[in-house]
């Protein structure tokens, strides 16, 4: 059984009237190789007539972002010509690779009439052979991205990328990477076997869960010792779970804003392609 190493409670940085949790980075947790980044946005109710996401026009190079709207939705726009509006339930997956310019914020529609919103945003880090592939964008709704049951259905998982139990995600990835998206009812019991290597991303959206005898509850990202291949994880309440796994690329990461490469020289080289109009144009 996989052993829990630490627990982090996410960070409370809101983005103007965004309210905004922050799992990692943080000043106890860098990051999860290969996973980078982690915000949860909301939840929180918009009221007609707002201004929506904040997140305008911003490059990106050297990582991929996944984006998963549990409510609300999000308009994709980037230099590549890409379009889509993903509404809840929906996941986006964008890989940056050498370079792209992209905006994510609210469709008119949810500007117009308001609603929930609740999103997560996920950075994954490429290898540095990856680094410099085609940008690329795709984006599914739904009833697009397979479910698999576990427990008499008290646990259903949206399999994003890689294979839960047998069940293929609904996008192909350039690395190992497996994300899905968990949801229990009360005394719900997820169980997986995962290679030891691999290193585990899991954060409770909402409600408590037990990971061998430790009880976790909202807003805290769990980091596991790389001890076991089995992994239990009951629920003490309805629960939200985004959970994934990835082998490590054990390589240098120097992140500076929206670009993360392997050297100060390849981010300064990012800045300068970007402000020459390499990256694209808006």
């Amino acid at each position: 059984m996989r052993t829990v190493k630490r627990t982090y409670k996410a960070e409370y940085r809101p983005i103007a009237d965004l309210i905004t949790y922050s799992p990692m980075p943080t000043r106890s947790l860098e990051m999860i190789d290969p996973f980078l980044f982690l915000n949860h946005h909301g939840p929180q109710k918009y009221q007609p007539h707002n201004n929506g996401l904040p997140f305008g026009p911003h490059p990106h190079r050297g990582m991929e972002t996944v984006t998963f709207i549990l409510d609300g939705d999000i308009a994709h726009k980037d230099s590549g010509g890409n379009k889509s509006v993903i509404e809840s339930g929906g996941v986006q997956w964008m890989t940056a690779g050498s370079g792209l310019i992209h905006a994510e914020v609210s469709s008119d529609k949810f500007k117009e009439e308001g609603g929930d919103l609740e999103i997560l945003q996920l950075w994954v880090n490429l290898p540095a052979d990856k680094k410099m592939t085609p940008p690329a964008y795709k984006g599914l709704q739904k009833d697009k991205i397979p479910m698999h049951s576990m427990d008499d259905g008290k646990v259903a998982a949206q399999v994003v990328s890689g294979n839960l139990n047998g069940t293929e995600g609904a996008f192909e990835t350039m690395t190992n990477i497996n994300l899905s998206t968990i949801f229990f009812e009360e005394g719900g019991v997820f169980r997986t076997e995962i290679p030891k290597e691999n290193n585990i991303l899991c954060y409770v959206i909402k409600g408590e869960i037990k990971i061998n005898g430790e009880i976790i509850g909202p807003l805290n990202l769990v980091e596991f010792n790389n001890d076991g291949d089995e992994l239990h994880i009951e629920s003490l309440s309805d629960a939200t779970l985004l959970f994934g796994h990835a082998t490590p690329f054990n390589e240098p990461v120097v992140a500076r804003g929206p670009f993360v490469m392997n050297s100060m020289e390849e981010i300064e080289q990012a800045y300068e392609d970007y402000q020459n109009g390499k990256l694209g144009s808006w």
